[in-house]
């Protein structure tokens, strides 16, 4: 009787609990499948691989471009390489000054083999001529730079091609439309304590020039790498990329290491060109952060920012920022870029925001990001090969403690050689990120996006859809008629709309 009774209960234990894992939703079952293959690297890659990815919204144009594609470029457009430094250089070449035809880089392999890794981190060693990851890393643009200046097109073509291979909707790319215009008139014009007398002499100058100059060389950059991806649709052409569906747009490029006259010219031109071109969404500051300029000028350019965030209040402002580590600076110089940013210079997203602990009141800083929404964009390979900051002194899991939200970002993926998908697989094993976790921060990076329109949710990080959407199954291809008007009048809130569906299909699968 005692078996027969055991029998029983084990029947009803089995039933019970097909009738459980059957009531699932298929958001949990993605979230099971993902917990049963933490352990295993080959189907977690083929997971986060399949998985909806929202935006990149940290990433760099030309750092995000692979080597292989300048090689090529630089065979295109007949340019030499000093095979010293292995730095491109415009012609004449002279193989007898050591500066011959870059072109053999197509079929030499190890020219080839050369270029590749001092163009990128691959295969990087420290050694007494290069003697760090930050240094090589950063010296890299230098090397393939005149390779990238007349190709934007077809840089775009290929990150918009590899975005879509990799299931994201959105990209923020940063670079300088103006190539150089406005630095340049700043440079001629010169410097002004008074913040106003000088925009006033910038703008008499000749800024608009410069500010449509950039709209125009956008013009020709989308046209090609439309032509590139055929995206056009013409009857008898090729299918067209997947890349044609990948939403993108640009911050502008200021370069924070160069003049303080010259920053406060493209601070101006950003701020110019995000008011007359709605392609260009806010502007970011570049260049190593612990730079002689840089780090001396800190302060100043937060207080430009925050002068001209007081004219141009609805230009979006991203900003590099604890890009530092112990060691690289010194240790006053770890206590402010952060909250500066935020709180002078008008950041709604900070990129990096590694050395956040060493900040002045770090747990108070962390708990006012929150309160503001400000997001920060998390390089995790980057943050690796530049800083050698990973695994538990990272401050990833802080932010997540403190309910910061964060998106993943590839930074420069083609000199660092990633991608988002191995981002997001790196986040994963080392910070044993549940699916939940994951979700969330693909939605943030959409919703923290700069694109135009009103969000899909009603509040930041909340999640719940505004009250006109509130009773529709998200992502469906036939939203209410009240939910459609909502979508109708927001570019961005459409974008969240279909990445819920995109989730809807993925879940499904498991």
């Amino acid at each position: 009787m005692r078996r027969i009774v055991s029998l029983i209960a084990a029947g009803l234990v089995l039933a019970l609990g097909v009738v459980s894992a059957g009531a699932q939703t298929p958001e949990e079952r993605a979230a099971r499948y993902l917990e049963s293959v933490r352990g295993q690297p080959p189907l977690l890659l083929d997971f986060v691989e399949r998985l909806p990815k929202g935006a990149d919204l940290h990433h760099h144009l030309s750092g995000a471009v692979y080597a292989e594609t300048y090689i090529d470029l630089a065979a295109h457009d007949g340019l030499c390489v000093d095979t010293t430094t292995l730095a491109l250089l415009d012609p004449p070449c002279d193989a007898g000054k050591n500066q011959p035809p870059a072109s053999p880089g197509l079929s030499n392999q190890t020219l080839r083999d050369q270029m590749i890794d001092a163009w990128s981190m691959r295969n990087f060693h420290p050694s007494p001529e290069d003697r760090s990851g930050h240094d090589h890393f950063f010296a890299t643009f230098g090397k393939f730079g005149p390779a990238s200046d007349a190709h934007t097109g077809e840089l775009l073509a290929e990150v918009l091609s590899r975005a879509a291979s990799e299931h994201e909707l959105y990209l923020e790319t940063m670079f300088t439309p103006d190539h150089g215009g406005a630095a340049a008139l700043g440079k001629k014009l010169g410097w002004d304590d008074d913040f106003g007398r000088m925009r006033e002499r910038l703008l008499a100058n000749g800024l608009a020039s410069v500010v449509a100059s950039g709209s125009q060389a956008l013009d020709a950059a989308e046209k090609q790498m439309r032509l590139d991806l055929h995206c056009g649709g013409q009857s008898g052409a090729s299918a067209p990329d997947p890349g044609c569906g990948v939403v993108v747009r640009y911050l502008y490029q200021v370069l924070r290491g160069i003049p303080r006259e010259q920053v406060f010219a493209q601070i101006l031109t950003g701020t110019e060109m995000a008011k007359a071109d709605p392609r260009v969404v806010g502007l970011n500051l570049v260049m190593p952060e612990d730079g002689i300029t840089s780090m001396r000028d800190f302060d100043l350019q937060m207080h430009m920012l925050d002068f001209l965030h007081g004219l141009y209040p609805d230009v979006a402002i991203s900003l590099h920022a604890g890009e530092l580590t112990a060691g690289l600076v010194r240790p006053d110089g770890l206590r402010f870029h952060i909250r500066e940013s935020v709180e002078v210079g008008h950041a709604s997203r900070i990129g990096h925001g590694v050395d956040v602990m060493y900040e002045n009141e770090p747990l108070r800083l962390l708990r006012a990001m929150a309160a503001r929404h400000v997001l920060v964009e998390v390089c995790l390979t980057s943050n690796d090969v530049i800083l050698g900051v990973s695994g538990d002194q990272h401050p990833l899991p802080v932010y997540l403690r403190y309910n910061v939200p964060v998106a993943l970002a590839t930074d420069d993926e083609g000199v660092s050689r990633s991608e988002l998908t191995w981002e997001f697989k790196r986040a994963v094993e080392t910070y044993h990120l549940s699916y939940a976790e994951l979700k969330k921060m693909v939605r943030d990076s959409l919703d923290h996006g700069f694109l135009a329109g009103t969000s899909l949710w009603r509040a930041p990080e909340e999640f719940r859809p505004v009250a006109a959407c509130a009773g529709d199954t998200l992502g469906r291809p036939s939203p209410s008629a009240a939910c459609q008007r909502v979508l109708a009048g927001s570019e961005k809130a459409r974008l969240e709309w279909k990445e819920e569906g995109e989730f809807r299909k993925f879940e499904s699968e498991f």
